[in-house]
C-alpha cells in the first residue's frame, strides 16, 4: 500500500481520472497503469471504447495507441461494456478510455432531436450494468472520463443532454471510485483519495 511516484497509493481500487480535453488524464492513467503493473507484476489491457468512423477517428485512435505499450492487450468494447469486461478472464489492471465516447456511442443510438428528454432505453441500460460491475470488481480498474460541466451551456438540445448525463455518469462513477483524480494542466489533483491517505 505504498504511494507511487505520482503520489497515488498502489492499493488495489477502483479510480476515476477526470479531466478537460488536451488536459493530460490519458497519459496520467497510462503512466499509473505502468506503475500498478511493476508493482503488481501483472499485465494491463486497455479497453478502447472509441469506433474509428472517419479519418480524424482514426488519427487519433493511432495516436492513442502510440502512446501506450505495445505489450498491453487491447480490448475494444465501444458498447456493451459491462459484458465485454464480465467476458475478460484474465487477471490485468484494466484502463477503460474513455467513458465520454462510451456514453456518446449510446446516447446517438436513443436520442431523438423531437424528444430531447425522452427516456433513452440503451444508454440506461448500459449504465445500470456498467455501475452494477464496477460496484463488484475487485482489483484495479481505471477510468478516464471527460468534465464536461465547466463551460458554457451547449446551444443543441443532445449537446445539452449529452452535458447533462456525463456529469450523472461522473457522480455516479465518484461515488463508487475508492480515489478520484482531477486532470489538470497535466497536473493530478486527488479530489477523492484513498481511504488512510
Amino acid at each position: 500500500m505504498k504511494d507511487n511516484e505520482s503520489g497515488e497509493r498502489t492499493s488495489a481500487g477502483r479510480r476515476l481520472i477526470l479531466g478537460g480535453a488536451r488536459s493530460g488524464k490519458t497519459a496520467h492513467a497510462i503512466a499509473l497503469a505502468r506503475s500498478l503493473s511493476a508493482a503488481r507484476g501483472i499485465s494491463v489491457t486497455y479497453v478502447a471504447t472509441a469506433q474509428a468512423l472517419d479519418q480524424e477517428m482514426q488519427h487519433r485512435i493511432s495516436l492513442h495507441r502510440a502512446e501506450r505499450p505495445a505489450t498491453w492487450r487491447t480490448l475494444e468494447a465501444p458498447a456493451g461494456l459491462a459484458q465485454a469486461l464480465r467476458d475478460h478472464s484474465e487477471p490485468a489492471i484494466l484502463v477503460v478510455d474513455c467513458m465520454t465516447l462510451w456514453l456518446s456511442n449510446a446516447l446517438l443510438k436513443d436520442f431523438r432531436e423531437d424528444a430531447p428528454t425522452a427516456v433513452l432505453p440503451n444508454w440506461e441500460s448500459e449504465r445500470s450494468e456498467f455501475l452494477q460491475w464496477l460496484q463488484a470488481v475487485r482489483g484495479d480498474v481505471l477510468l478516464i472520463s471527460n468534465e464536461v460541466g465547466a463551460g458554457i451551456v451547449p446551444l443543441s438540445p443532445l449537446s445539452r443532454r449529452f452535458q447533462d448525463e456525463q456529469g450523472r455518469l461522473n457522480q455516479a462513477l465518484a461515488a463508487v471510485c475508492d480515489q478520484v483524480t482531477l486532470v489538470v494542466a497535466g497536473i493530478a489533483v486527488p479530489i477523492k483519495p484513498a481511504a488512510g491517505h
